[in-house]
C-alpha cells in the first residue's frame, strides 16, 4: 500500500507534463493560434525577472509569459528574435497548491492558460472560457 509517506514533492518533469497534458486539452484552434510559443518551467524566476516584475519574493510569480505577444504585433518571427516563451514557475505554483483546494493540474492549467492568454491579449473572461474547454 502506498502512503504520503512514500511521495517526494513533483519534480520540474512532472509539472512539465502537466502542462504538456494541459495545453494538449486546449482547444484545437486556440494551440493552432500558438505555434512557436515555447513552454518552460524551472524552479524559480530568474533575479532579473524578480526586479522587473516588482516581486518582494520568488514566490510572488507563478508564470510569466516573455516575447513580443500577438496583441503586440509578435504573429511573425524576425531574424534575433527569441520565440515567445511561456514560463512556469515549480516552486510557487506547488506552494499556491499547499495553501488552496485546487488540484495541482488545475493550478498548472490555469496558470499555463493565463499567460497564454497575454500571448494574444484576451480578457479574463476569454480565458476563463478556454480553461473551462480544457477541463
Amino acid at each position: 500500500m502506498t502512503t504520503w509517506a512514500d511521495f517526494h514533492a513533483p519534480s520540474i518533469d512532472d509539472v512539465e507534463a502537466l502542462a504538456e497534458a494541459a495545453y494538449a486539452r486546449l482547444p484545437e484552434e486556440f494551440r493552432a493560434l500558438c505555434e512557436g510559443v515555447v513552454i518552460r518551467v524551472e524552479d524559480f524566476p530568474d533575479d532579473e525577472t524578480l526586479r522587473e516584475m516588482s516581486c518582494e519574493t520568488p514566490f510572488d510569480l507563478l508564470g510569466l509569459f516573455r516575447g513580443l505577444g500577438l496583441a503586440q504585433g509578435g504573429g511573425l518571427m524576425q531574424t534575433g528574435q527569441f520565440p515567445n516563451m511561456v514560463w512556469l514557475y515549480r516552486r510557487p505554483i506547488l506552494d499556491y497548491w499547499a495553501e488552496h483546494e485546487e488540484s495541482l493540474g488545475h493550478i498548472v492549467t490555469h496558470v499555463l492558460v493565463h499567460e497564454i492568454g497575454h500571448h494574444f491579449g484576451l480578457s479574463d473572461e476569454d480565458m476563463e472560457a478556454i480553461e473551462a474547454g480544457a477541463a
